[in-house]
């Protein structure tokens, strides 16, 4: 997770391409943020999905993802991409079925490992496959 400052500036700056779920008292159950590629106009990159731990279970991270999809779609914009660590079992069948039920080529391959990332006083960061979902219907 990033500090509250920066989920604060992404929803300001990329509000166009950001979910965010409430439940009816208003509290934060769940977000998708993401952005257009500026290399590639035509690619959403989805940069992170969460869900309340007590609101897992209830499709909220598929209804996001189906939200922000139709919502990029209507902007012209034909393929998702995605990063997810090898045992994200959650994150990877969230994605299959994503690309299965818009009828959506996926495919998968390795875009970080972990060199890639800076060593810390935390576990190395795990390897990063990149997932690509489109063309988007």
């Amino acid at each position: 997770m990033n500090s509250p400052y920066a989920y604060v500036l992404w929803c300001r700056d990329f509000a166009a391409t950001t979910v965010v779920a409430r439940d009816h008292t208003g509290a934060l159950r769940g977000f998708v943020t993401g952005y257009v590629r500026p290399d590639n106009p035509d690619t959403y990159f989805l940069w992170q999905v969460a869900v309340d731990p007590a609101f897992r279970g209830r499709r909220l991270a598929r209804r996001m993802l189906d939200h922000i999809g139709d919502r990029v779609t209507e902007r012209g914009i034909r393929r998702l991409e995605a990063t997810v660590t090898p045992d994200n079992a959650a994150s990877r069948a969230l994605f299959a079925s994503f690309a299965r039920d818009r009828a959506a080529d996926l495919s998968w391959t390795p875009l970080f490992e972990r060199g890639h990332f800076p060593a810390g006083t935390h576990d190395a960061h795990e390897a990063e496959d990149l997932v690509r979902i489109g063309p988007l219907r």
